[in-house]
């Protein structure tokens, strides 16, 4: 399972180091996408299959089904982990997410999230302050 928050620096050729625990569970070629909340999503080719395969499973009828298809399948890129750990971010990608030199690689269960530093201690901030509020809404589903 991907789980945990860790902190490595991008470096000058856009490569970023992964966990090493989440290189066991990742495989040698993982998938980078757009994320939400001005993220970049990181999955296994495992999931990724799985993920996409629902995906296609959605109406193409509907105008939000087209747009998120695009999104997420349009801005994805296969790459590969390198012998050292590392991962290429493309430009498109790391303006999109703005990264910047420290970034945090937050485990996600069946993702990992990758965030500016800077972005992330911000939107943990502001969740923070809501902890409470969405935890009642889960609760409301079954969630917890």
């Amino acid at each position: 399972m991907l789980i945990g928050e860790h902190k490595h620096t991008l470096d000058d050729k856009k490569r970023l180091s992964l966990p090493s625990k989440f290189r066991k569970e990742l495989g040698k070629t993982v998938v980078l996408t757009k994320g939400l909340d001005t993220c970049l999503f990181v999955y296994s080719v495992k999931e990724w299959q799985k993920f996409s395969t629902k995906l296609g499973e959605l109406s193409m009828g509907q105008g939000d089904t087209r747009a998120f298809s695009r999104y997420f399948l349009g801005g994805a890129v296969e790459t590969d982990i390198d012998s050292a750990g590392r991962i290429l971010i493309p430009d498109f990608l790391k303006d999109l997410a703005h990264l910047k030199s420290k970034v945090v690689v937050a485990g996600l269960g069946t993702r990992v999230e990758l965030w500016d530093e800077k972005r992330w201690v911000d939107y943990q901030k502001a969740l923070e302050k809501k902890a409470d509020v969405v935890a009642e809404k889960l609760g409301d589903i079954g969630m917890i």
